[in-house]
């Protein structure tokens, strides 16, 4: 069919350029209860399965053809339903693509409130997962203060660090003596216990590096809290200077507030969109009683159809009854039909049943 307009809708058509506006009529013609019907419904199949390809939708069962106008004039379905003479097709027809276009917007709104319930579920995690360690290093925080308050004066931490087989508290000793462990532990991967502070444990572990196809190990430092997680300064990387390596674990500890505020900031973050999220969670498709009415209304008009496909007995009452056969009728846009053999009369617009016209404008 598209080919077909194709071969006048198209560049080069002098006669439409210079006498039509450069416009081109295009009329279907098909005749009712005839070969036709079959016809369309074919050019109907290929449509859909055409239309599944492009939309890569193969499930799709329900195909919205929309509806008849005048630049696109009707589509196979509704041509099919005409020209069988019954409108109850066509009714038909009309009602399935309503259905198929409520069933979208249902389809589309169950995926969405799908999406919305799965985000919901993904920041309240989140957020509860973010609370769970503001507790934990809010513990952490207060047991440091209680134990080793600021002081007032100087604005420095008291730091009794002590280091296992070392039995002193010269800052000088201490850091050699990290500066030894940092040069030969070999942990593994795994945590070894190495000294403590206050009631935290001073932990230090092996981690393969990789520079290109070079493999090296890197020992990194840590202090762990009471409830088990595990506090970093500079990345784990422990100073050469002594001082400044006996401070890392106090230091490491001073990071705890900056990490509560950040675990905060992202819940304040999360829970902007959750009304939102909810509320779409909880609501129910509105349209759902109208899909209910409409399928109904189907139903009613396949009940009807098929009392008028039932087969009639050609005996009643001992008499074989007499039907009579119509006449086919032309559906065209043109306004010329026959009246006889060999010969043809012209008739008004208004006789035509039917007319299907399409206005192809040249690009």
């Amino acid at each position: 069919m598209e080919q077909r307009n194709g071969r006048a809708v198209r560049k080069g058509n002098i006669i439409a350029k210079q006498y039509a506006d450069n416009k081109v009529d295009c009329f279907i013609y098909a005749v009712e209860k005839s070969l036709d019907s079959y016809k369309f419904n074919l050019l109907h199949n290929k449509q859909v399965f055409i239309s599944q390809l492009k939309s890569r939708n193969l499930a799709t069962r329900i195909i919205d053809e929309g509806a008849m106008d005048e630049s696109g004039g009707v589509h196979f379905s509704e041509y099919v339903a005409i020209l069988s003479g019954n409108d109850d097709l066509l009714e038909k027809t009309k009602l399935e693509k309503k259905l198929a276009v409520l069933e979208s917007e249902r389809l589309a709104y169950h995926r969405n409130k799908g999406n919305a319930k799965g985000k919901l579920n993904e920041r309240t995690s989140e957020i509860e997962k973010n609370n769970v360690f503001i507790g934990r290093f809010t513990r952490d925080w207060e047991y440091l203060n209680n134990v080793a308050p600021v002081d007032a004066e100087t604005g420095l931490r008291p730091n009794p660090l002590r280091l296992d087989s070392v039995d002193s508290d010269n800052i000088e000793i201490l850091g050699n003596r990290l500066a030894a462990i940092n040069q030969k532990a070999r942990t593994e991967d795994d945590y070894m216990k190495i000294g403590t502070l206050f009631d935290f444990r001073i932990l230090v572990r092996t981690e393969k590096t990789y520079n290109g196809d070079t493999q090296a190990l890197q020992n990194k430092f840590m202090v762990e809290g009471l409830d088990g997680i595990k506090y970093t300064y500079h990345n784990g990387y422990i100073a050469k200077d002594p001082k400044l390596a006996v401070m890392y674990f106090i230091n490491a500890l001073e990071r705890i507030p900056g990490m509560i505020e950040k675990r905060q900031k992202d819940n304040a973050e999360l829970s902007k969109d959750l009304p939102v999220l909810q509320q779409i969670v909880a609501d129910a498709w509105p349209k759902e009683a109208e899909l209910k009415q409409l399928g109904e209304e189907l139903a009613a008009v396949n009940r009807k159809i098929q009392l008028t496909l039932k087969p009639v007995d050609k005996h009643e009452s001992g008499e074989e009854k007499k039907t009579e056969v119509e006449e086919p009728k032309l559906v065209s846009g043109s306004d010329v039909i026959p009246d006889s053999p060999g010969k043809a009369r012209h008739v008004p617009s208004m006789e035509i049943l039917n007319p299907v016209k399409e206005l192809k404008k040249i690009s």
